[in-house]
C-alpha cells in the first residue's frame, strides 16, 4: 500500500526552477493554489519533479476521474493517435465520433430521443446551450443561481455568481441574465425571503421575478447545477429541482443542468439528475469526461436540439483521440459506479467523525464522491475563509492534495478509483492538520479536544 512521501519540501529544486520560468511567460491571471510541479502521475497518486508522492484528492478539479494514466484510456489515446490526429468532425466523419454521441445519447433514458454536439470544454458547452436555448425558444432571457460557476468565455461569465473576479471589469457582459439564490440547507435564509420561498427559492421565480422583472413567455432557459460545484458543493433538498421542472413545464422554458462537475460518475451514477429523478432539457458534460482530454458535450432532447445545419460547430471539438479517451473513460467509469458510491459513504463518515471533535468543520455534504466540507467559526454560521487557505497549504506540505471552493469549504473530489486505504490516508492527514490548525487559532478547544482524547 502506497502512502504520500514529501523528502524535499516543495517547492524543491527542480521545482523552482519551473515556477521561475512560469512566472516570467505565462499569463499573470492564472491562479496557482500551491507550488505542485507534476512530474507524473498513477492512480490517485501525482509525482512531483524532485520525487515528492502525492495523494490526489481533488483529480485537477474533479477532472482525472479514472485516475491518473489509467492504462485503458492511455492505450486508446495512443491507439488513436497512430491512426489520425485530426480531420475536423463539423465537415466530416468518423467512427469514434458518431459511437461517443451514440453513448451520451443512451444515459439519462427519460429524457427521451436525444442529439449531443461535442465540444472541447465546459465552458464550450455552457455557450453553446446558451445559443441553442435561444434559438430553440426564440426568447431572450436567461435564469441562472446565487453561486454558480459556469465557465470563464463571456456568456459563461455571464451567468456566474460565484466570485467577483471572474466578472470585474469585463463588462458589459451578456444581457438578459438574472440570478435567483440556489437552494442550500445549510444557510436556508441566505438572500431569500422569509415564509415558504425559504425553503425553496425556486418558487421565487413565479411568486417575485416573473411578477416584477421579466415575462415567463421572455425566458429561454434556467441553467442550474444540480449539485452546486465552485459555489460550495451544495447538494440542494429535492423538491427544489423538482420545483424548477415543473416551473419550466408550466411556461415552457428549458430547463439545462450543468453537470460539468457533478457528471460522469462523480456522484456514484453517470449524472447528479438520476439522484433527484428530475430530467432536464439539456445536460452539458465535460471535466471527468475523458479523464483529461479537452472534451465537453452537449446532450439535448431531440425535440430541443434543432438548431440547422451550419448554426453551430467546432474545429477541434469531438477530436478524434479526445473521442477515443472518452470511450475508453465510459468504459472504466461504468465499472466504478457501485464502489464511487460505498467509498463516497465512508468518506462522509470519516468527516463526520473529525466535524464531531473539530467543531470549525460547519457540515458535511455531498452524494458519491463529490464531497465539501464547509469550515467556519466555532459557534457561527461566519466562512472561516483564511482557516481554509491554511488548511490547503499545509496538507499539500503534508502530500495531501486538496481545493476549496465557495466561501469556506474544502472539497472531496479524488479520482473515481480510490479505495478505503486512500480514504484512510487522507484522513489521518486531514486530522493532523486540523489537530494542529487548532493548537494555532483555538487552543482552548484544541486542549478540550486533547482531553476527550485521553
Amino acid at each position: 500500500m502506497l502512502f504520500p512521501e514529501v523528502q524535499i519540501a516543495p517547492p524543491g529544486p527542480k521545482a523552482q526552477a519551473i515556477i521561475a520560468k512560469d512566472r516570467k511567460y505565462a499569463s499573470p491571471s492564472y491562479i496557482k493554489e500551491y507550488p505542485l510541479v507534476v512530474e507524473r502521475g498513477e492512480g490517485p497518486w501525482v509525482y512531483d519533479v524532485d520525487g515528492n508522492r502525492f495523494l490526489d484528492f481533488m483529480a485537477g478539479i474533479a477532472v482525472a476521474s479514472t485516475g491518473h494514466a489509467h492504462p485503458h484510456v492511455v492505450q486508446a489515446i495512443k491507439e488513436a493517435a497512430e491512426r489520425f490526429l485530426h480531420i475536423c468532425g463539423t465537415d466530416f466523419y468518423y467512427d469514434s465520433f458518431a459511437r461517443l454521441c451514440e453513448r451520451l445519447a443512451g444515459y439519462l433514458p427519460e429524457m427521451g430521443p436525444k442529439k449531443v454536439f461535442l465540444t472541447n470544454s465546459g465552458t464550450e458547452a455552457v455557450e453553446g446551450a446558451l445559443k441553442l436555448a435561444r434559438h430553440h425558444t426564440r426568447r431572450q432571457y436567461v435564469v441562472a443561481f446565487k453561486g454558480g460557476f459556469h465557465g470563464r468565455t463571456y456568456g459563461a461569465i455571464s451567468l456566474n455568481s460565484s466570485k467577483v473576479a471572474q466578472r470585474a471589469f469585463f463588462g458589459p457582459l451578456l444581457p438578459g441574465v438574472i440570478h435567483i439564490p440556489y437552494a442550500n440547507p445549510y444557510r436556508p435564509l441566505e438572500g431569500v425571503g422569509a415564509g415558504d420561498e425559504a425553503g425553496n427559492p425556486a418558487r421565487l421565480l413565479e411568486t417575485e421575478y416573473f411578477v416584477n422583472h421579466v415575462d415567463p413567455r421572455e425566458v429561454a432557459a434556467v441553467f442550474v447545477e444540480p449539485i452546486l460545484g465552485e459555489g460550495g458543493y451544495v447538494v440542494p433538498p429535492a423538491g427544489f429541482l423538482e420545483e424548477l421542472r415543473r416551473i419550466c413545464d408550466r411556461h415552457g422554458i428549458l430547463l439545462v443542468f450543468d453537470e460539468v462537475q457533478s457528471g460522469i460518475g462523480r456522484t456514484g451514477t453517470m449524472f447528479a439528475a438520476e439522484h433527484f429523478g428530475v430530467m432536464p432539457d439539456i445536460l452539458l458534460s465535460a471535466k471527468g469526461i475523458a479523464s483529461g482530454m479537452p472534451l465537453g458535450a452537449i446532450v439535448a432532447r431531440e425535440a430541443v436540439m434543432t438548431w440547422p445545419r451550419g448554426s453551430h460547430g467546432s474545429t477541434y471539438g469531438g477530436n478524434p483521440v479526445c473521442c477515443a479517451a472518452a470511450l475508453a473513460t465510459l468504459d472504466v467509469v461504468e465499472g466504478l459506479l457501485g464502489q464511487v458510491q460505498r467509498t463516497g459513504a465512508y468518506l462522509q463518515a470519516g468527516l463526520r467523525a473529525l466535524q464531531a471533535r473539530h467543531p470549525v468543520i460547519g457540515d458535511v455534504r455531498g452524494v458519491g464522491l463529490m464531497v465539501g466540507a464547509e469550515f467556519v467559526v466555532p459557534g457561527t454560521l461566519e466562512p472561516a475563509g483564511a482557516y481554509v487557505g491554511e488548511l490547503e497549504q499545509l496538507a499539500f506540505q503534508r502530500g495531501l492534495l486538496l481545493l476549496s471552493c465557495g466561501k469556506s469549504t474544502i472539497r472531496f473530489a479524488p479520482p473515481l478509483v480510490v479505495t478505503e486505504h486512500e480514504v484512510d490516508v487522507m484522513l489521518g492527514i486531514l486530522g493532523q492538520c486540523l489537530a494542529d490548525l487548532d493548537e494555532k487559532h483555538h487552543p482552548e478547544q484544541a486542549a478540550a479536544t486533547l482531553g476527550e482524547k485521553i
